[in-house]
């Protein structure tokens, strides 16, 4: 039943965990008690411009982040409260800090692809750094707490009596808000700045039901923090979930048990059997998983996955860390993905930044695996770029050119031969089987694509993934609905008034979405422009084993009769042979 915590990475989670109930649970208490939840809440949501610039210029992204918090903490206490609240004062500075986050992710960093780990947050990757500032932020707020409680209580139960006896000054409303601004800023790699919340309030509020004292509330804060943030990360290895989300779920049930028990049993006994009820259902849950095979390798992304399951046929076993449509550039790794590279021996990724989260999962696992950038191995060069000695520096979408996959396929069948001399001879044979197919695929889009005049092969997409497509088979690339080569930006109201003017000089017969992708703005900038939206896409991920693109070369092939449908205005399809 405990099996959970005999692994590294959980063991690593739960001391994190259990370091942040200090801060969480006292602060907390004031928090709910000074009626700061929002701005708790949004406290961690306005380091998002911190995680931008540290991303972007290439510094710690908790330094950002807390530069964002401590700011916003900063205007938030500046501000006149004479009429206005603190929720007012707070969703003011909370829009400014959001709007500057978004405009530097997608016009100036057009990026953003690094960020998504600590919006979400996640227990399984949690590094010595993350323990570190953990503990600075439980020690400060343990003195704190002992220096400052008896003016913070003044303050939260009568403000007027507190600024009388020095209790309510500006200095001390600022203490309490940076240590926030910090306690949140640690806890950004636990549950991630949208779900601060499910340390820094809910437990403290579950708690307020059922004490009436300073301290029993803050010690039962804290304790319930801990709780709650142990059997969730056990839940979430069990369920296979992110942890994150596992104890926001869990912590928000027992708020919910604890208020409904307390409207119906007063006795707190029979509250604690609810809540210890509520828990074992949960624990019910379990993930099964198991697998056979001689070799064990990890693919992170749809395409490389399906490369390794045909170069290693049934001698390999494959862990694919993303599923069909799941969008690489904000995945939130899960438990049983640090626990497939922990026994893998060789782990194949794509490289530039793409699934840049594997390095992580990898070190965290404790595994020896080599780890292969297939994307280094790549020899056509990204749109752009004449020379260096890493093919995909400026686009990672380099598979949609069929000759990358040629050495994807053959560095695969390299790494495979040297893990298990012995089975050398079927990954040849396997390897060369699929080049043929490949390069059938290459010379089939190349003839249908030949049909249609240059003139007429304008491409519009959701975002600048088909570079490496457009440059290999002469398409030329018009724009695409999202500017940037990560689906995380975010288009402007003049990059959508500039491509919609383009569209329509250049008679642009079609805009193609994206199956990951929401393709409502797509259809929208159609509809306007009198374009097709009619043929989708697969850009960063292959579909689902129902669709026509199950596969890498069932994908490019659906791609290809999907643009030659487009461009032609439905006059010409492409059916390619060879490929079966």
């Amino acid at each position: 039943m405990l099996e959970p915590f005999q692994l590294p990475f959980v063991q690593r989670g739960l001391l994190e965990v259990l370091i942040l109930s200090i801060p969480a649970g006292l602060l907390g208490t004031w928090i709910v008690l000074r009626g700061l939840a929002f701005f708790s809440h949004a406290v961690g949501t306005a380091a998002f411009p911190g995680l931008v610039l540290a991303d972007g210029l290439g510094f710690a992204a908790p330094l950002g982040a807390f530069g964002a918090a401590v700011a916003f903490s900063a205007g938030t206490a500046a501000l006149p409260r004479r009429r206005l609240g603190y929720d007012s004062l707070t969703a003011l500075v909370l829009v400014g800090c959001l709007a500057s986050g978004v405009i530097l992710a997608s016009d100036v960093f057009r990026s953003g692809s690094q960020i998504e780990s600590l919006l979400f947050g996640s227990l399984l990757l949690i590094g010595g750094r993350d323990v570190a500032l953990a503990a600075v932020a439980a020690g400060a707020t343990l003195a704190t707490t002992l220096l400052l409680a008896p003016r913070w209580l003044a303050a939260g139960f009568d403000p007027l009596v507190a600024r009388s006896i020095g209790a309510g000054s500006r200095h001390l409303e600022m203490v309490l808000l940076g240590l926030v601004a910090l306690a949140s800023t640690a806890a950004l790699s636990a549950v991630g700045a949208l779900l601060v919340s499910a340390l820094f309030v809910i437990p403290a509020a579950t708690a307020r039901l059922w004490t009436a004292r300073l301290t029993s509330w803050q010690l039962a804060s804290v304790l319930l923090v801990a709780a709650e943030g142990t059997v969730g990360l056990w839940l979430s290895v069990k369920t296979d979930a992110p942890p994150g989300a596992t104890i926001a779920t869990l912590a928000g049930g027992i708020f919910a048990i604890a208020a409904l028990a307390r409207r119906l049993l007063p006795a707190r006994p029979a509250i604690a059997a609810v809540a210890l009820g509520a828990i074992g259902l949960l624990a019910g849950c379990s993930a099964s998983g198991g697998s056979g095979g001689h070799l064990k390798v990890v693919a992170t992304t749809t395409q490389i996955g399906d490369w390794a399951r045909e170069v290693g046929g049934t001698r390999v076993d494959v862990d694919q860390i993303l599923r069909p449509n799941t969008d690489p550039h904000d995945y939130e790794p899960r438990p049983s993905d640090v626990e497939g590279a922990a026994d893998a021996k060789l782990v194949f990724v794509n490289g530039d930044n793409l699934d840049a989260w594997v390095d992580k999962v990898v070190s965290e696992s404790g595994s020896g695996a080599t780890v292969v950038d297939l994307g280094a191995a790549a020899p056509i060069h990204a749109p752009g770029e004449s020379s260096g000695p890493e093919a995909s520096k400026y686009d990672p979408h380099w598979w949609h050119d069929p000759r990358n996959a040629e050495a994807a396929v053959r560095e695969i069948a390299r790494q495979l031969a040297a893990a298990d001399p012995a089975d050398r001879p079927a990954f040849q044979r396997n390897a060369a089987t699929y080049l043929a197919k490949l390069r059938a695929l290459d010379h089939g889009i190349q003839r249908c694509m030949n049909r249609i005049p240059r003139g007429e092969r304008k491409l519009v997409t959701d975002h600048d993934a088909f570079g490496y497509f457009a440059k290999r088979y002469g398409i030329e690339v018009i724009g695409a609905v999202i500017p940037s080569q990560t689906t995380e930006a975010q288009p402007s109201a003049k990059d959508v008034s500039a491509l919609t003017k383009l569209i329509e000089q250049q008679g642009v017969r079609a805009i193609f979405p994206e199956s990951s992708i929401n393709p409502k703005l797509a259809r929208a900038i159609a509809s306007q422009t009198g374009a097709s939206s009619d043929y989708t896409l697969y850009g960063d991920t292959l579909g689902p084993s129902s669709s026509n693109g199950a596969t890498y070369l069932q994908m490019e092939a659906a791609n290809a009769d999907a643009m030659a449908r487009g461009f032609s205005g439905s006059k010409q399809g492409c059916r390619i042979t060879g490929i079966g």
